[in-house]
């Protein structure tokens, strides 16, 4: 923003409202903002632009990084969003395809993957789930869905069920709770010895072994530059939501070695990092 003339504190004023992981508060926290006559609310997923669009229908609100904000309900088209909520969409539904095709080309004879979601119904998640199972029957993998509350007691006992079951690899649905929990999953991952792929490089930041997903910070920038437009005077309705165009797939050949997983040559050379 401050690259396009905002700078806080001078000509702009950024009230940050945050749920902590808990998505019961967001529909309080958008109300909250609505009340404060903001002229334009940023939001991270779709959980979060469902409470924004819940709570206003003259707003702007321009969403981050939605997974499939058709599906969620939250535009009636890519090309012509109508109402008040524009943005970008980070294909969470779409990237769990490809996760599952390199999970596959990585580990030697994959045959079952656990997939951890949480448990109930989901808007991001759901969606997900509808694109992956039929993605996974595809491959020959067998899904093994194993829901757990994305706090320490949950993911332990996850992990374990995942290693009676047996599974040979583990995937995450894609959610800020897990999101949030990243450095207990990749340690967890890799105290059970299960090659896991994750949705965004910070997993392999944290140690993890891999990450294949949207560049984020290609979205953010690009999601100001919908800011600034908005904020000048562009309607929402009229800036048609975008799909991610950058990606990232991120390889640790230390967590590899940490599991004792030799990860071929041809799926090495299509990373865009390796982590020796």
């Amino acid at each position: 923003m401050r690259k396009l003339g905002w700078i806080e504190g001078k000509n702009i004023t950024i009230e940050y409202r945050f749920a902590e992981g808990k998505n019961d508060r967001l529909p309080d926290l958008a109300a909250d903002l609505v009340r404060l006559h903001v002229d334009l609310i940023l939001v991270s997923g779709a959980q979060p632009a469902s409470a924004a669009k819940s709570a206003t229908t003259t707003i702007p609100i321009v969403m981050a990084n939605a997974g499939d904000p058709v599906g969620a309900g939250l535009v009636a088209s890519l090309a012509r969003p109508g109402g008040n909520i524009t943005g970008f969409s980070g294909l969470a539904p779409e990237l769990n395809t490809k996760r599952l095709e390199i999970l596959k080309d990585a580990v030697p004879k994959l045959a079952r993957v656990g997939l951890l979601r949480l448990p109930g119904a989901n808007i991001e998640g759901d969606l997900q789930l509808k694109e992956i199972r039929p993605a996974a029957m595809a491959l020959k993998l067998k899904l093994e869905e194993i829901e757990t509350e994305p706090d320490a007691k949950g993911l332990e006992s996850a992990f374990q069920s995942a290693k009676q079951k047996p599974v040979n690899a583990i995937m995450a649905i894609v959610v800020r709770q897990f999101f949030a929990e990243r450095k207990r999953i990749v340690e967890l991952a890799g105290r059970y010895r299960l090659p896991a792929i994750y949705f965004q490089k910070e997993f392999v930041d944290e140690g993890g072994l891999m990450s294949y997903g949207a560049d984020f910070d290609d979205l953010y920038r690009r999601a100001a530059g919908y800011v600034d437009k908005i904020l000048k005077g562009a309607k929402p309705a009229d800036l048609p939501v975008q799909r991610a165009t950058k990606f990232e797939f991120v390889i640790n050949l230390k967590a590899a070695k940490q599991i004792g997983l030799t990860i071929p040559v041809r799926v090495l050379e299509r990373a865009n990092k390796v982590i020796k």
